[in-house]
């Protein structure tokens, strides 16, 4: 018998049975499945019904080694949606891949009663099934990596966003609290910050405040002229805050010149002087 032949006989015994099947698959699953928060009963049914459905098919096509083979296309795209689902719901790799690697145990026993009087058949039958499931079981993995890698991207560039708050002090006045370290990546996002709400609300002064910014580098204080540079290119001055006696030891030992650039110690006496720059003062009540 061809692989072609069997490849057939595989389908029809799959659509034969296609209900048995599908329900030891699911209860198999349900049994190994220890957090039944992350996928419903009612999506994992689903999920078995559209993939063992899709199997049937593909088998159909003759093709039992090459997954990337067009016949296995629908196949492909339904374990794409439900690594990609199972990812973002907070499933595990091993707990991905075992959706396709349990399909087996089911599978064997029909295959084992639909070739009973064909020993030799049924080997090469079984064997094929197990090494296509089990290149299955692999691209679910694949696929779950790229879209926790997309996740952590994602998420890495959302911290990066409310770690950098552009907050309004007063009218014509804008501070800039950084917390943590700053690298090349964030100091990108702290600069588009800046300038976006400078054009958003015209603001005057910006003060820049590195309380909460562990150590100042070489490299840190290139990020920060850098900012103020910017900054002033668009019409607004800058006021660094938030320099600690170590932070101003560096930067001198450093040699970083920062002659130009107003600096204070606390943010407080930095929003003084940018309300005297802009011609506010604040009085205490008699």
């Amino acid at each position: 018998m061809t692989t072609q032949d069997y490849a057939a006989s595989i389908s029809q015994i799959i659509q034969e049975h296609e209900a048995d099947i599908g329900a030891e698959w699911v209860a198999q699953l349900e049994a190994l499945t220890v957090r039944s928060n992350v996928v419903s009963k009612e999506q994992l049914r689903r999920h078995c019904q559209q993939f063992l459905a899709a199997f049937a098919k593909g088998t159909r096509g003759g093709e039992l080694q090459n997954i990337e083979h067009r016949s296995w296309d629908e196949a492909r795209d339904i374990l794409s949606e439900i690594s990609s689902s199972r990812a973002k719901g907070g499933s595990t790799p091993s707990e991905t891949a075992t959706f396709v690697f349990s399909l087996k145990q089911p599978l064997f026993k029909h295959l084992n009663a639909g070739f009973a009087g064909e020993p030799a058949v049924l080997a090469n039958a079984s064997w094929a099934i197990s090494s296509l499931l089990d290149k299955f079981g692999l691209y679910t993995i694949e696929v779950f990596q790229r879209a926790r890698d997309q996740i952590i991207v994602r998420q890495q560039q959302e911290l990066l966003e409310l770690s950098t708050p552009v907050v309004k002090l007063w009218n014509g006045i804008l501070a800039l609290p950084l917390i943590g370290t700053l690298d090349s990546a964030r100091t990108q996002v702290v600069m588009e910050n800046i300038l976006q709400k400078i054009v958003d609300t015209g603001a005057a002064i910006a003060i820049i405040d590195i309380t909460g910014v562990p150590t100042v580098d070489t490299l840190v204080a290139q990020h920060l002229m850098k900012t103020i540079a910017a900054a002033r290119l668009m019409g607004a001055d800058c006021i660094i805050s938030g320099i600690r006696p170590q932070i101003a030891q560096t930067i001198v030992h450093l040699g970083v010149n920062l002659e130009d650039v107003t600096t204070k110690a606390s943010l407080a006496d930095a929003f003084v002087v940018a309300l005297e720059r802009t011609g506010t003062a604040i009085v205490k009540k008699g």
